[in-house]
């Protein structure tokens, strides 16, 4: 997939010598692990009828042990993992309230198979198995959660770790589980306070420091305080839980960047570029180069206030009904100064700009030389974000004795208003050409050294540059998700009952609106003309020497833009209509599940289920059409459908705590909201009149795999287990941007006007049949993987390393499907088939820990091979990009005081994440064309937390 340049051979050969000893050893471990137990539990077997009370003893070596803390988080996964008959992942809160992560998506992202992909220096989305966010679905105690994203990937980082108990991540589908993704679904879930024997309260505070320090009048220091309270009155009739979470972390970044796309030029195109005769129309004899070059310091905060409550009643054994509420509102603000400069054929009309000592590599990509005649900008860019979450759920059971029912109401709705600013500086009176010496270097790291200084704020000029005096956008989205599901489960009859336990069967029925709007517009420069920035308005400096230029003014960009300039955003152009949409869905879902739990001999037991689901899928998107000529036509289309959806899970439970996994599935995912989008572009070629556009397809059916997942699983007891999955998916759909020949535009050409031909000239007539590239339902192809787990107490190898203690995970993902490349994407991943989005052929992730005596310490690495990520550009729309392997390391000391001890209760923590202040790199097809390269810095935590 990607081209190494010839001098990264070596360094990839130990990449990958490094790559294969962690998987030898942790193969290695899971043998001995399983091997060494084997060998106790036959020893045990043999022993029990000579000596029973030796058995015992061996049996509860580790059962001895009381746990709490990490230990205690990783039973209840290893319990959890251990009872579901699907296939599962799971994490579990140490205690309440100690979850140690941000975000849950921190903790989603340490289980095997699983990924994220960091967003501002966060995880923010999670890819399972190799697949897109796209493709897995993400449930709030079992119902399915609106997005404040433009699509249905859950944004993580908008739900506090402290308020959630749990989460599992179904790898296999079952036929109860509504809302399920095609990847995995991931069910985020809160306590349940009848679940506790007692009434606990648990408050934490922490103060937080970012190591890249304070710069543009924002603090490198933050906080975080949370509180919660579990309760029982009433003889145990009724249970609340309550929780509320504050958190105001800083922003801080680094960023070094470069214009997409690399282009290759031919001779005389850049004086002094060397380039040879044939490119670019034979592609060879090229120079890869890149058209500008930017640095920027980013300052801002996140405040995130979170607040869940649940309320419990139980009258008696017939009836639980249960109350959940979620609240989330998060602000997020920030300012970045930016140095920028265009190094391409333009520079506002000055003369040509002129190349000298070029240096290219090896691989025929322009790497540094001094750049003469260009005229440099200073930027000031503002994002203000304010995200809304709100989520109810009101459940009731009721227990009839062989008969069970239940009923689930939902509602949930997430909203986001944003506000992007841009001011652009230049330096004043105008021109001030300069002369700028560049270097690259093979990590994307860049240095930046004008002639020049851009220190002086007196000096820089709000003015109408190159690329105009500002530009503004306003985004809104708006997700709503209301639902209602019935079920029941009644005993099996007859002679069934020696395979089923019960059978089970529900109607679920979800209805979906979602819209986004998003206006825009040039920040024009009021009647004063080119001015400066008034010192009020000045923030200080900004130091850019990690790119090798010196310091810059930071301002108050939206005070600049009340005082001095006049933004009035809109959506009545024809290239903003396309970004305002609706979309509908109404989907009815019915499911059948039989539960098995049979014995199969004196040693072997079976659960599992079989069941099936059926969809019947209502969906609609409105928007508008925009023909070349700015005539708006609004739109509706859509389509209905059903889907039938069988799956089966059959779990074989063997001697000695093993356990063989069997699964088959029919799985499904619904497609991007955006792609789903009605809005349509249409033009016509006069020259021809040949018609033709592009768009969305509300038409789209699901992204659609048939899997089998098998997995062996070794447990010891609720302490240690190992396991060795394997799984395939074959894709019977894959959704990607097609060129539809033959397509009948007949009303579009009805309504478009008739056009004037130049005198002397005819146009001929508008054919009523031609091109559509819209996304659409192909081929798909196969993926497979396998994923290798252990979960071990060192104590088991030697009771010298009691409180010792590893998990660890290896996922090998592999693909055949390659696919076009998503329309406004080739820039930057090129123009042929790409793997898919966010699949890394390798996730390792581990942790390391000791608990004893109320001392706790662990360092967790989560790491990733190269991948084709997701981002936001800055018109607003998806852009993949190749993302360099990422290896993040964060680490834990903690201390808890004890039974006996005047300050019970009572812990003390200390935390590093992103300790070694790992880089986020992006590339063009190879790594020496580097787009970015980011550093968010290392954030230390320090706090306490007191339980009673």
């Amino acid at each position: 997939m990607v081209r190494m340049h010839r001098g990264a051979n070596p360094e990839k050969a130990m990449t990958q010598l490094k790559r294969n000893m962690l998987s030898v050893a942790l193969v290695t471990a899971i043998g001995m692990a399983a091997g060494t137990a084997q060998a106790q539990s036959t020893t045990n077997d043999t022993t029990a009828t000579q000596d029973a009370k030796k058995k015992t003893d061996e049996k509860n070596v580790l059962d001895s042990v009381v746990v709490t803390g990490i230990r205690r988080g990783i039973e209840g996964a290893i319990t959890t993992k251990k009872n579901s008959t699907s296939i599962v992942e799971a994490v579990s809160a140490e205690d309440i309230g100690k979850l140690p992560d941000v975000s849950i998506a921190e903790s989603i992202a340490r289980l095997p198979g699983l990924s994220a992909q960091r967003v501002a220096g966060r995880a923010q989305v999670v890819s399972v198995r190799g697949l897109s966010p796209d493709f897995s679905t993400t449930l709030l105690n079992g119902r399915e959660m609106v997005s404040t994203g433009d699509n249905r990937s859950v944004e993580f980082d908008q739900y506090p770790s402290e308020l959630m108990a749990g989460v599992t991540v179904y790898k296999t589908p079952d036929a109860g589980l509504v809302g399920q993704g095609l990847s995995g679904t991931i069910d985020m879930r809160t306590v349940r306070p009848l679940d506790f024997s007692k009434s606990v309260t648990s408050i934490g505070v922490r103060g937080q420091h970012n190591s890249l320090g304070y710069a543009g009048g924002r603090s490198a220091n933050g906080n975080r305080f949370n509180a919660s309270y579990i309760g029982q009155f009433a003889d145990r009739k009724f249970g609340l839980a309550i929780g509320f979470t504050h958190s105001q972390n800083p922003v801080q970044e680094e960023q070094v960047g470069l214009y997409e796309p690399w282009e290759p030029i031919g001779p005389t195109w850049r004086p002094g570029v060397p380039s040879g005769a044939g490119c670019p129309g034979s592609g060879s004899n090229c120079t890869y180069y890149s058209e500008g070059i930017k640095a920027l310091r980013r300052t801002g905060y996140d405040k995130r206030n979170a607040l869940m409550a649940t309320l419990e009643f139980r009258p008696s054994t017939v009836w639980t009904s249960t109350l959940d509420m979620f609240y989330t509102k998060a602000h997020h603000e920030d300012t970045a100064n930016q140095w920028e400069v265009n190094l391409g054929d333009y520079n506002g009309g000055y003369g040509t700009i002129n190349i000298t000592n070029p240096v290219i590599n090896g691989n025929h990509t322009f790497e540094g030389g001094t750049v003469a005649n260009l005229y440099p900008l200073v930027r000031g860019m503002y994002d203000k974000r304010e995200d809304t979450i709100k989520a109810f759920g009101w459940r009731n059971d009721f227990n009839l004795g062989k008969v069970k029912l239940f009923t689930d109401l939902s509602y949930s709705r997430a909203d986001r208003q944003e506000l992007e600013l841009e001011n652009n500086t230049q330096l004043y009176p105008s021109p001030q050409l300069d002369t700028v010496n560049l270097a690259y270097s093979s990590n994307g790291f860049s240095q930046i050294n004008p002639t020049l200084s851009y220190n002086d704020p007196s000096k820089l000029y709000l003015n109408n540059t190159i690329y105009g005096s500002g530009y503004g956008k306003v985004p809104q989205v708006h997700d709503t998700l209301k639902s209602a599901k019935i079920g029941a489960s009644f005993g099996a009859p007859g002679s069934l009952d020696k395979w089923f336990s019960d059978f089970e069967v529900g109607l679920n029925y979800a209805d979906r609106e979602k819209n986004k709007q998003q206006p825009e517009g040039n920040i024009n420069l009021g009647a004063q003309g080119p001015t400066a920035i008034a010192p009020d308005l000045q923030y200080g400096q900004v130091n850019l020497g990690f790119a090798g230029l010196g310091y810059i003014p930071s301002w108050n960009v939206p005070g600049a833009v009340a005082r001095y300039m006049v933004f009035a955003p809109a959506i009545n152009q024809s290239y903003l209509y396309a970004k305002t949409w609706s979309l509908s869905e109404k989907i009815t879902t019915a499911y059948f599940k039989a539960n098995i739990d049979a014995q199969l001999g004196s040693d072997v037991s079976l659960r599992g289920n079989i069941g099936l689901q059926i969809q019947h899928v209502d969906q609609s998107s409105n928007a508008n059409s925009v023909l070349n000529n700015n005539t708006i036509i609004p739109i509706t289309l859509g389509a209905k459908y059903n889907e039938v959806l069988p799956s089966m899970n059959l779990a074989f439970m063997f001697p000695h705590d093993q356990a063989l996994r069997f699964a088959l599935a029919k799985q499904s995912a619904r497609p991007r909201v955006d792609d789903m989008n009605a809005s349509i572009s249409f033009g016509v070629d006069n020259a021809t009149g040949k018609s033709g556009g592009s768009g969305g397809n509300p038409q789209l059916r699901p992204w659609r795999a048939n899997a089998l997942d098998i997995s062996y699983e070794k447990y010891f007891g609720t302490k240690a287990y190992v396991s060795a999955a394997y799984y395939y998916k074959q894709l019977t759909s894959y959704i990607f941007n097609q060129t539809q020949d033959g397509y009948d535009w007949s009303n579009y050409v009805a309504s478009y006007p008739v056009q004037t031909p130049p005198s002397g000239t005819t146009y001929p007539p508008i054919q009523t049949h031609g091109t559509y590239t819209a996304p659409m339902n192909g081929k798909g192809g196969k993926m497979q993987g396998i994923e290798l787990t252990a979960s071990l107490p060192f104590e088991m190898f030697a009771p010298v390393l009691k409180g010792f203690g590893v998990t660890a995970s290896a996922s090998f993902n592999d693909s055949s499907i390659k696919i076009p490349p998503p329309a406004g994407t080739t820039s930057s991943v090129g123009n042929d088939p790409i793997a898919l989005p966010g699949l890394s052929k390798r996730v390792y992730n581990a942790t390391l820990y000791y608990e004893r005596n109320g001392f706790e310490a662990r360092v967790s690495q989560r790491r990733r091979s190269d991948f084709i990520g997701e981002i936001g550009n800055f018109d607003g729309n998806r852009t993949l990009r190749y993302v360099v392997g990422e290896n993040i390391t964060d680490a834990q000391v903690s201390y808890n005081f004890s039974e006996g001890s005047t300050f019970k209760g009572l812990s003390l923590l200390l935390q590093a994440t992103n300790l070694t202040n790992s880089a986020y790199r992006t590339y063009a097809q190879t790594k020496d064309r580097p787009l970015e390269y980011i550093k968010w810095g290392r954030t230390i935590l320090l706090g306490a937390s007191y339980k009673f």
